[in-house]
């Protein structure tokens, strides 16, 4: 590791940005100090990578729609508090909604077994949490429970690494996700001129990883896998099956981003009845975001947080205005407890 530091710090090379898509990673470079070791030449900035981020604020106003209506809504904990047009899931809960935080898909279709009213999971996330919306399915439907659905907001990672190429000159790809999915999509990209490696998540994988991509650079394209002991040319395949098996491809939105073409996942025909868009009929709501809040730009790595005119003003951990000072693994989190 000594060596591979000493690299990175000693790097007179072309300008390079780098950036790391996971929130996990954003966090942990962090968390470690990798940033202050990084000579001007090197530019680390944050994309994507955390699901609750990406979550657009009309997800969460169809959330609490179906909350409004007496159906017991379950959820992980940091979607709580990501601000919808009007209010909050936890604001919601406050006024009386049942919501309620669990830990696992499987929680929510026990809950489903001990009560008679509907009960939603708020399905988010990318590759990784997606297996486990498939598990819950699959319980209850051996359990045919009628009164067990999710409201889907998943979203695949290739088509977000398609539309921010040209925001840096490579990327730190994420290592849960690629578990999930194998090396194929990385591989695939170089064909489209993007260049990346995939990461873990100690200091020594980080900076090992770092000073690949300057060793690589003049290669570029280039794709390496710098956490072969996690993840495989192949993945999970049991995963993936799962998937293929419940999900299928959509379009879907990307708070700042956009619709990006099969980019996300909707259940199969043969499953609508799991489906609570469809269940409830859900109608069109309007929604709008907080016209102040620049996240979407921030995921892109167009802005840094503080340049964000809302960032450590109004908008803190403890009253947050957009989502990426909300999530664990937000961007905007991130800057503001490391004081950058």
């Amino acid at each position: 590791m000594t060596e591979a530091l000493n690299l990175i710090k000693n790097y007179q090379g072309p300008h390079i940005t780098i950036m790391e898509v996971c929130g996990t990673h954003t966090h942990e470079i962090f968390k470690l100090g990798l940033r202050s070791l990084l000579p001007p030449s090197i530019t680390l900035i944050s994309g994507p990578g955390c699901p609750v981020c990406v979550t657009e604020t009309a997800y969460i106003d169809r959330a609490i729609f179906l909350a409004q209506k007496n159906v017991i809504v379950c959820t992980f904990g940091d979607l709580l508090r990501v601000p919808g047009t009007n209010q909050s899931l936890i604001h919601a809960r406050s006024q009386g909604c049942d919501i309620r935080m669990v830990y696992s898909p499987l929680d929510a279709v026990q809950i489903a077994r001990q009560e008679k009213r509907e009960v939603v999971f708020l399905s988010v996330g990318f590759e990784t949490t997606a297996p486990a919306e498939c598990l819950a399915l699959k319980k209850a439907e051996k359990e045919h429970l009628t009164n067990f659905s999710l409201l889907v907001a998943n979203k695949t990672m290739p088509a977000a690494y398609a539309t921010l190429r040209d925001a840096a000159d490579c990327f730190l790809y994420p290592g849960h996700v690629c578990a999930i999915t194998g090396t194929k999509t990385c591989e695939d990209l170089i064909k489209q001129g993007v260049s990346g490696v995939v990461a873990g998540f100690t200091a020594e994988e980080l900076i090992t990883a770092l000073a690949t991509i300057l060793v690589s650079y003049a290669d570029k394209p280039f794709f390496k896998n710098c956490y072969p002991s996690v993840v495989r040319p192949e993945g999970l395949p049991q995963a993936q099956a799962l998937i293929n098996t419940y999900f299928e491809p959509c379009d879907s939105e990307w708070r700042g981003i956009g619709n990006l073409k099969n980019s996300g996942l909707k259940l199969k025909n043969r499953y609508a009845n799991f489906d609570s868009q469809i269940r409830f009929d859900i109608p069109d709501l309007h929604s709008k975001s907080n016209p102040g809040c620049r996240c979407g730009e921030v995921l892109k790595g167009a802005i840094l947080p503080k340049q964000c005119k809302l960032f450590g003003r109004s908008c803190t951990p403890e009253h947050p205005v957009g989502a990426c000072m909300v999530s664990s693994e937000g961007t905007c989190a991130a800057h503001y407890q490391y004081n950058n």
